[in-house]
């Protein structure tokens, strides 16, 4: 070095100021909104009912949907059916980054009477798939999955907070353009949620949830976000031999193998707009090492601990040195705080060897005073239940109702068991 001495170099910041460009005038004119067109484009059936319903009524020209889902559940599958279905119409173009042709064709073959009337392209360059979509051949277009689409135009790995952002931008603006439909699977965390940055969520038309437990019967598909149709519509399937096909009546599919027995209730839910008759199973047995477990299976832990506080304290039963677990039966998670007196009451009956009264069904609030407060849609939730003969109900008292048992206390919804 000239100066003759080692780390002698000191950062100097030098503040610039960048002269900005006038514009002259705007370049784009604002169309009156009345008098802009609305597009009439009809929509691409899936082929599967509960998927259709799920998007507002099929899947809509020009938007992007994002699917995720846990390893495992069948989002592989899923878009493979929905892939074959809209090609019997139109011209689809199945693009894999996870797996080979042959890989592909293999698990085709296991799904029966499935069509194979579209094209498949084996890549992970988001620029290849880019100049095959924007040819405008194809009305659909399936990539699985983002995270392992890499762009050349871009540094990082796949899977890198930039290549998913800016690959799922430039499908976005793809779809817009050509007014191509895409499918795009996403990969999950560990918490649930989409791999990715929240941005991804936003660019998208749809994002769509496969949730359910990996051998569980029900596989529920959920929207979170859709701009063509409702919000908290779910889907209900089931795996068979030919994939995952629709559940046109899922009360009675979990309903079927029940036992009247102690620590057995019927809970009716509420999945979007759909009532939902579900089993809510409870087990007490005395704690062998000094301390109370909780474990539930489908339902929150620690919403499950509160409950058993309030049973202990408002309901005179002394849980303190019992072990409680809880099942949804199914695999279905349930979160709504309707289900509290189902919970109550299955640990109850199964503490006290009681059970209530057949063909019954329960659902309520429950408060840290023990109260049992009302719920969203009771009229729909009873109708459903009706349906597959359960005329009976312990509902909370605000409902009224010949064939009803409204409570306005646990201790009074407890007291019905016998």
């Amino acid at each position: 070095m000239q100066c003759g001495a080692w780390d002698s170099l000191l950062e100097a910041v030098t503040i610039g100021f960048t002269k900005q460009t006038r514009l002259s005038g705007p370049t784009t004119k604002p169309d009156k909104f009345h008098e802009i067109e609305s597009s009439c484009a009809s929509r691409m059936s899936t082929g599967n009912l509960e998927v259709d319903s799920v998007l507002g009524g099929g899947i809509v020209p020009g938007s992007l949907i994002l699917l995720a889902g846990d390893p495992g559940i069948g989002k592989s599958t899923l878009v493979l059916q929905v892939a074959a279905e809209v090609a019997r119409k139109h011209k689809v173009l199945y693009v894999s980054g996870e797996e080979s042709a042959a890989q592909v064709k293999l698990r085709g073959a296991r799904l029966k009477g499935l069509n194979t009337e579209f094209e498949f392209l084996s890549s992970t360059d988001v620029d290849e798939v880019i100049a095959h979509a924007q040819t405008g051949r194809y009305q659909l277009v399936v990539v699985d999955s983002i995270q392992t689409m890499v762009s050349q135009h871009l540094s990082g790995s796949a899977g890198t907070i930039s290549q998913v952002t800016n690959n799922t931008n430039s499908l976005v603006q793809l779809a817009k353009r050509t007014n191509t439909a895409f499918i795009v699977i996403g990969h999950v965390t560990k918490e649930g949620n989409v791999a990715g940055p929240r941005l991804m969520e936003h660019l998208v038309d749809a994002v769509l949830y496969l949730e359910g437990e990996r051998y569980g019967l029900i596989k529920l598909l959920r929207s979170v976000k859709n701009r063509f149709g409702a919000t908290n519509e779910v889907g209900m399937l089931e795996m068979t031999e030919g994939g995952l096909s629709a559940v046109s009546n899922p009360s009675e599919a979990l309903l079927q193998e029940r036992q009247e027995l102690p620590g057995s209730i019927v809970f009716v839910g509420m999945e979007g707009t759909r009532p939902i008759l579900v089993e809510v199973q409870a087990l007490v047995s005395p704690s062998v090492f000094g301390y109370p477990k909780r474990v539930a299976d489908g339902f929150d832990i620690n919403r499950l601990g509160l409950l058993c506080a309030v049973m202990q304290k408002r309901g005179g039963l002394s849980l303190s040195s019992q072990d409680v677990y809880v099942n949804i039966v199914g695999g279905i998670k349930l979160s709504e705080p309707a289900i509290d007196l189902a919970i109550i009451l299955a640990i109850a009956s199964a503490s006290s060897g009681k059970i209530i009264k057949p063909n019954t069904v329960v659902f309520g609030e429950v408060g840290l005073s023990g109260e049992v407060r009302s719920v969203n849609m009771p009229n729909l939730r009873l109708r459903e239940a009706s349906k597959l003969g359960f005329l009976n109900a312990i509902v909370p008292s605000s409902i009224n109702g010949k064939n009803y048992l409204a409570v306005a206390t646990i201790t009074e919804a407890i007291k019905l068991l016998k």
